[in-house]
């Protein structure tokens, strides 16, 4: 019994030696196919290599692109090109020139007014159909009530009789509204009157007119300037007592109205 352990273990002695070698054989292999991959790896091959220089050509074409473009905005104009300008000299620095007053001179002295030379006179309508007439009208009243002035308004939707006088008085068939007159000088429109005011000029000229109480209003017409006429009580027709007829009343307007004769007079 003893002998037949001892064989057997002679025989398998041998075997297990062999397997031994064996894995230790493979296993060097595989360690020096590894350090023969790190030590020179393989190179990419074709068609990966493709897509990255196709990548870096495109990165290169933008760049170039981009520095075409910068140059073409960067690029100063020569001096010696005549057709081009310096921003100094494109941009000219104004000139400041000294303000003539409006004070100082009226608009047109030759245009006078006659009869007024003691009164400021203002042609305007208080008819509603254009409204920046409407409003250029009312903007001057306003200015001239401002300083508790009597101002003797002529309108001309009240009385057809005023246009037809500012109309030879300005030597224009195509009068434009309000037309202002102080002193019997013609001064100008609601322009001119709103730039005198702003600018402290109309306070100048009005300082000889006299002031009304704050507040006063005729207490005939409540200053409309017009009243009804007495004669036809507005109707325009009186009664001819020798012809038996009706006849045109030759005191009032068209519009049956009369210049009041409490504030107008």
């Amino acid at each position: 019994m003893a002998e037949s352990g001892k064989n057997k273990t002679k025989s398998s002695s041998p075997s297990s030696g062999f397997l031994n070698r064996s894995f230790t054989m493979h296993a060097s292999m595989a360690e020096s196919k590894v350090h023969l991959f790190f030590k020179n790896p393989p190179p990419l091959s074709h068609n990966r290599a493709a897509p990255l220089s196709k990548f870096h050509n495109s990165i290169d074409s933008v760049k170039g692109k981009v520095k075409k473009l910068r140059s073409l905005f960067e690029s100063k104009p020569s001096s010696s090109s005549p057709t081009s300008p310096s921003p100094k000299e494109s941009c000219p620095k104004p000139v400041l020139r000294p303000t003539k007053s409006i004070g100082s001179g009226f608009i047109n002295p030759a245009i006078r007014l006659p009869g007024t030379e003691d009164r400021i006179v203002v042609y305007l309508t208080s008819l509603r159909g254009i409204r920046r007439t409407f409003e250029d009208c009312y903007a001057v009243k306003m200015i001239f009530r401002g300083f508790r002035l009597w101002v003797d308004e002529r309108d001309i939707s009240m009385d057809a009789a005023y246009k037809k006088e500012l109309q030879n008085i300005l030597k224009v068939k195509n009068v434009t509204l309000p037309q202002v007159f102080i002193k019997g000088k013609y001064i100008g429109g609601a322009d001119v009157i709103k730039s005198m005011f702003e600018m402290g000029e109309l306070a100048k000229i009005l300082d000889d007119f006299p002031r009304r109480q704050p507040g006063f209003a005729c207490n005939a017409c409540g200053d409309v300037r017009f009243v009804p006429c007495g004669n036809c009580s507005g109707s325009r027709k009186v009664f001819d007592d020798d012809e038996g007829s009706l006849k045109r009343c030759f005191e009032c307007n068209e519009n049956g109205l009369i210049r009041c004769p409490g504030c107008c007079d």
